[in-house]
């Protein structure tokens, strides 16, 4: 299982991400859905991401729904990524049948990044939500990954993951130079969403891309997305307009980040 495509590093990374209107619990309608948006590209892009949980909705089926590691989503990811020769980033929950607990198998909302020949890497989401069915149902990661896709060191992240800065910590020297963050963060919570991705931008000098949902899930909850590129200034390089399913292209510039980061070297002060 490969987790990286070690080549030079691509002097600007084109990411693709979808503020998406997740139709509950119906992969096949979510898949279609996905697929129909990116194939309206107009350009060729390095990275394609959708929102936490994209092809159910964030249920509190969730487990019931969990998939082995290579099962329909798995699938569908790698038809993505093989049709746009890009890495295809997403959260589905997965039954790990390597892990038990009091005899059960444990399952994970598991991000993955998925190569288009095939291989990947995974995360197991580190912080579930408390205050909800998730942190009952699924187990938490416990290790924090970064990988390499086209030269660019990443880090992923999972939407309650958002509000702990220490798991989501760069290094010294500084050891990843985007966040990519999949969530289903609700409307009633999208100031604090706005403010973080900001924040974890300029406290770790990297970019952020945070890849929100839309819509009114099934109990009722609504979200409004928030989608937002960000620099390591804490600039917003692009956003989706709220309450809008809307696919847009961040374009980021390695040499920006290295020039910013070499006249403000601040991680070395870092605690």
């Amino acid at each position: 299982m490969s987790q990286t495509e070690n080549n030079a590093i691509a002097p600007k990374l084109k990411v693709a991400y979808f503020q998406q209107d997740i139709i509950w619990e119906d992969p096949q309608a979510n898949y279609k859905l996905v697929e129909q948006t990116f194939d309206k590209l107009e350009e060729p892009v390095d990275v394609m991401v959708v929102p936490e949980t994209f092809s159910t909705g964030f249920s509190d089926n969730m487990a019931a729904m969990a998939e082995s590691p290579q099962g329909p989503t798995y699938q569908f990811a790698v038809h993505m990524a093989q049709k746009h020769n890009a890495l295809f980033i997403g959260t589905w929950t997965v039954k790990d049948q390597s892990k038990t607990q009091e005899g059960k198998t444990v399952v994970f909302n598991r991000l993955h990044w998925v190569c288009p020949d095939g291989s990947y890497g995974y995360y197991d989401k580190g912080h579930t939500f408390r205050v909800s069915s998730e942190a009952k149902q699924l187990e938490r990661g416990t290790e924090r990954k970064i990988f390499e896709w086209r030269g660019w060191r990443i880090k992923p992240a999972v939407c309650y993951d958002l509000r702990f800065p220490k798991w989501l910590r760069n290094g010294n020297p500084l050891d990843y130079d985007l966040m990519i963050l999949c969530a289903n963060w609700p409307a009633s919570r999208s100031a604090a969403w706005d403010t973080l991705i900001r924040a974890r931008a300029i406290e770790n000098l990297c970019y952020v891309v945070g890849v929100n949902r839309v819509g009114i899930d099934a109990t009722a909850i609504p979200y409004d997305g928030h989608c937002a590129a960000i620099d390591f200034k804490g600039v917003e390089i692009n956003a989706c307009e709220p309450n809008k399913q809307q696919l847009l292209v961040a374009t980021l510039d390695h040499e920006k980040l290295q020039r910013f980061r070499q006249r403000w070297p601040f991680n070395l002060d870092f605690d």
